[in-house]
């Protein structure tokens, strides 16, 4: 899982992740893999320097074309870096597949799974800060139940009243042909799926804002 440092913090060794996969993808020479899908793989480009990728990746039964994991720590020092505190590391998990049909009984199936992840990935302590769980569906058009879902959907759950954190499931449906998307309020990583806009994929009051807002404090 690729490790990001925010400002005044260090980062550490990577976590124990998530085990099941059936990647077959070879690494190129940007060290990421390759899909035979051009929008995919301009979509990995802008991916690649903040997540660690995958293709072909299945968990619990479903199957996703992009896979990608981001790890984050944050520490406060006085006078050295081994003088440290505040400790807090935050994750996400994204899973994106191209789909026939984007529809609100698949977001409402993709909302259980990360329910379900969160309960067998997250070990929850007072160093975590938050895991996000980001499903980004891929099809030809934006229907507008779908979009109004999507647009209305926030879902937050606080571990042991917030002193373990929080984890977080956010959905996205990108329709590139029409250059439309829908998006949950959260769902900052989905900017890189829009190639159609100047929008940076760390989106402001993204993960990595939120957590060095609380380091700051």
């Amino acid at each position: 899982m690729k490790s990001v440092e925010p400002e005044d913090a260090e980062g550490a060794g990577n976590p124990d992740g998530p085990e099941e996969s059936d990647a077959s993808a070879t690494e190129s020479a940007l060290d990421r893999p390759e899909w035979d899908d051009e929008y995919l793989d301009r979509a990995a480009e802008r991916l690649m320097y903040n997540y660690d990728l995958q293709r072909e990746y299945a968990v619990r039964g479903e199957r996703f074309d992009l896979f990608g994991s981001m790890r984050m720590e944050g520490q406060k020092q006085f006078l050295h870096r081994s003088i440290n505190y505040a400790n807090h590391h935050a994750m996400e998990y994204m899973f994106a597949r191209r789909v026939d049909a984007a529809t609100v009984a698949e977001l409402e199936r993709l909302v259980e799974l990360g329910h379900a992840l969160a309960d067998e990935w997250i070990e929850p302590d007072e160093e975590h800060y938050g895991t996000e769980f980001t499903f980004v569906l891929v099809a030809d058009a934006v229907p507008e139940e779908v979009r109004a879902f999507v647009s209305d959907f926030a879902d937050r759950t606080l571990l042991k009243f917030g002193y373990y954190g929080h984890y977080e499931v956010n959905l996205a449906v990108v329709a590139p042909s029409d250059e439309d998307a829908a998006a949950s309020r959260n769902a900052d990583s989905v900017a890189a799926f829009t190639l159609w806009s100047d929008g940076s994929p760390a989106a402001a009051d993204g993960l990595l804002d939120r957590l060095l807002g609380k380091l700051r404090r």
